[in-house]
């Protein structure tokens, strides 16, 4: 027996006059319809003069119908998935029927057409060479912030659909975690009533409390995270000056580090050994002719023999007196500085 097909259909998200060509043929066409909603699908089936039986599949029922539905595509009818506006499984029912199918060995075939995501990014007036789409938020408060915290320092526009009754809460954790970025909001999509609103979520919160209610399914957009400007000033210069600000030295090592370009292993290293010397410590050439066997210093790959070999390096402090210079010839000694009970044991291979 040939196997049956399943369409993902994606249905007008407002105007009915939002649907293409193929998706209407290809409702007239199955031998079933799965709505979401079979009331709200009637609604476009009816305009279109579409006869056909139609089953509920929702959230609620989606496990046991996918099995009787699975058994259809078996048995070699066609389905069309639709949700009740825009397409199937994008924040709505529809991924266990599809992954059934797959499992089945049944051809699923994607029917594309409006989507309020792709709509509402396209006229936000935000950045949509990259994007992020979370669906909706959570409800719980705690969650909620947690999830934007989350995707804080996301290089992406932000995407979330959310219910009206919600909407003003979501605005007021948006300006709480992420602070006062551009932010949209689309309401209405396609629809008589369609809007757009755009500012911070502050400016928006604002506008939408002085009406009487919020109403209508949106979509929240919220710009990307934009990085602060680079301190190219050195490391030594960064933390000296945070130095004399009052700032403890441990303190302002870790603050330096943040704000400056990430410093390579060597530059810790010499910095390292600048602080040491200040501080009447032994000359750490030993330490960093050892520390530069490290693999960090080499490409993924180098053989350890290579490592192993530190030439050409010279410590910049002078020998401690009343030790005589080392003879060196060793891998990893450094001639002329470092006392002998000083040098590194490098193993060669």
């Amino acid at each position: 027996m040939t196997p049956g097909l399943l369409y993902l259909v994606a249905t007008p998200i407002g105007n009915l006059e939002d649907i293409t060509y193929r998706a209407v043929r290809i409702l007239g066409e199955a031998d079933l319809i799965a709505c979401e909603d079979t009331r709200q699908t009637r609604k476009l089936l009816e305009h279109y003069g579409i006869h056909k039986p139609t089953t509920s599949y929702h959230e609620h029922n989606e496990t046991e119908r996918t099995a009787e539905l699975a058994e259809r595509l078996l048995a070699g009818a066609v389905i069309a998935l639709v949700s009740d506006a825009g397409m199937p499984l994008v924040s709505d029912p529809g991924y266990r029927l599809v992954r059934a199918a797959i499992e089945n060995g049944i051809a699923v075939q994607p029917v594309p057409g409006p989507s309020a995501l792709l709509a509402a990014l396209a006229a936000s007036g935000l950045p949509t060479d990259a994007f992020h789409f979370g669906g909706f938020l959570p409800h719980k408060p705690g969650q909620r912030a947690k999830a934007l915290e989350a995707l804080a320092e996301e290089r992406a526009t932000l995407v979330f659909y959310e219910a009206p009754h919600r909407l003003l809460e979501t605005l007021e954790a948006v300006e709480e975690t992420l602070g006062p970025r551009p932010v949209a909001v689309a309401r209405e999509l396609t629809k008589i009533h369609e809007e757009f609103l755009r500012g911070t979520a502050a400016e928006i919160r604002a506008q939408l409390a002085e009406r009487d209610a919020v109403k209508g399914e949106a979509t929240l957009l919220i710009g990307k995270a934009t990085a602060p400007p680079p301190d190219d000033s050195p490391l030594e210069e960064a933390v000296a000056a945070l130095i004399r600000e009052g700032m403890p030295r441990m303190d302002a090592s870790a603050r330096a580090a943040g704000s400056c370009p990430t410093p390579s292993l060597n530059t810790i290293l010499t910095f390292s050994m600048s602080a040491m010397r200040r501080a009447g410590s032994p000359p750490a050439a030993p330490l960093l002719a050892r520390a530069r066997t490290h693999r960090a210093f080499f490409p993924a790959g180098t053989p350890r023999r290579s490592r192993c070999r530190v030439r050409g390096y010279r410590s910049p402090w002078p020998p401690l007196r009343g030790t005589r210079p080392s003879r060196g010839g060793r891998s990893g000694s450094t001639p002329g500085h470092a006392p002998r009970r000083w040098r590194p044991s490098v193993r060669r291979g």
